[in-house]
C-alpha cells in the first residue's frame, strides 16, 4: 500500500481578521507584535480557529470602522464562529500568544492585550492551556486549528530564533529545539 500525500492549506491572517476550520490539513500563520492571537479550538468537535486583534477595546467607545481590530469584537467573532462550527463552549481551550512590549513608552500595550485576553477567557470560561505571550519581540505564528498544534519563531530584526511554545506548567529550556503541541 502506498503512502497518500496530503497538501497542506495555509492561511495567512493579519490584524482585525479571524479564521475557522474543521480541516485536518489547515495551517494559520500570523505575525504579532503587542497584537495578539487566541488560538482557540473544540477537540471533540475537531473546529478550531484563531484571531489577531491590535488593541483589547471597549464596544462602547470604538467607532464601527475600528471594531474590526479590536479584541473585544475579534473574541467575539472567533467564539461565535466555533459555535456555528459545531464547538460547544464548554470544551473549547485556548492558547494566547503576542502581546510584546515592541514599543519603548510607558504604555505597556502589549501587555492590556494579554490581560484582556486573559480575563475573556476566564469570563467566558474558556480553558486557557498555554501559550507564549510579553517579552520584547515579535513572533510568527503557525496554528493547526484541527490538532491545535502551534509553533512560534520569535523575531529579531532580520534574525529569527525558533523557541518552543510550551504548556504554561512544563519547563522551560530557551535552547532547546523545536516543540509541538497537540
Amino acid at each position: 500500500m502506498s503512502a497518500v500525500a496530503t497538501k497542506e492549506n495555509r492561511v495567512h491572517i493579519i490584524q482585525g481578521e479571524f479564521f475557522v476550520a474543521s480541516e485536518q490539513n489547515v495551517m494559520v500563520t500570523t505575525i504579532l507584535g503587542s497584537c495578539v492571537a487566541a488560538c482557540i479550538r473544540d477537540p471533540l468537535a475537531g473546529v478550531g480557529g484563531i484571531n489577531h486583534f491590535l488593541l483589547p477595546g471597549n464596544t462602547s467607545r470604538v467607532k464601527s470602522d475600528e471594531a474590526e481590530r479590536m479584541g473585544v469584537h475579534l473574541m467575539e467573532l472567533l467564539v461565535n464562529g466555533l459555535l456555528k462550527s459545531g464547538a460547544r463552549r464548554e470544551r473549547l481551550e485556548a492558547k494566547l500568544f503576542g502581546g510584546a512590549k515592541t514599543v519603548r513608552a510607558h504604555t505597556d500595550i502589549g501587555k492590556h492585550n494579554v490581560e484582556f485576553a486573559e480575563r475573556f477567557l476566564r469570563d467566558e470560561g474558556i480553558a486557557h492551556i498555554g501559550g507564549s505571550t510579553g517579552g520584547l519581540q515579535g513572533r510568527r505564528i503557525q496554528y493547526w486549528p484541527v490538532s491545535g498544534r502551534a509553533r512560534q519563531i520569535l523575531l529579531t530584526g532580520t534574525l529569527q530564533v525558533e523557541r518552543p511554545v510550551v504548556a504554561p506548567a512544563a519547563a522551560v529550556d530557551t535552547h532547546a529545539g523545536e516543540l509541538e503541541l497537540f
